[in-house]
């Protein structure tokens, strides 16, 4: 099985960017966990983070070519304000879970709008960096 982790815009700050919002936990200690998880199941997994719309749609079509099987997107602000991120999900068709360190449907209202929620296979919101290891699981688990 391939997974693919994309992150969005300011995702690269994890660790020090509004640590009572996100925590402590920078993005690469979450790719490290993600790995050791996907070690023990026999699953590669990629990382990819960016702060441009344009680059990680580029790598939503790289992941068709590459027969990507799933994928976990952190899509950060990008969630409430990409439709050309949500068309690009719909023409790869490949299954994927959103996942929010925070939850956002405590916060702004403009947050809590998702362009990509209801094309997703699930969604997690509001558990902090666990999020990510839950939705690994839950797509190791489905096969």
């Amino acid at each position: 099985m391939n997974i693919l982790v994309l992150n969005g815009p300011n995702l690269n700050l994890l660790g020090t960017r509004e640590p009572e919002v996100y925590g402590t936990d920078s993005l690469k200690d979450i790719e490290e966990n993600l790995k050791s998880i996907s070690k023990n199941h026999n699953v590669n997994i990629r990382f990819y983070q960016s702060n441009s719309e344009n680059e990680l749609i580029n790598e939503l079509h790289t992941a068709k070519q590459e027969n990507v099987d799933a994928i976990i997107i952190n899509p950060g602000a990008f969630t409430h304000t990409s439709i050309a991120l949500r068309d690009a999900f719909l023409g790869v068709d490949i299954p994927f879970i959103e996942v929010h360190i925070s939850n956002i449907y405590r916060r702004e209202e403009f947050r809590k709008k998702s362009f990509l929620s209801d094309i997703s296979e699930g969604l997690i919101t509001g558990l902090g960096v666990s999020g990510y290891e839950f939705a690994l699981l839950s797509i190791i688990k489905r096969g």
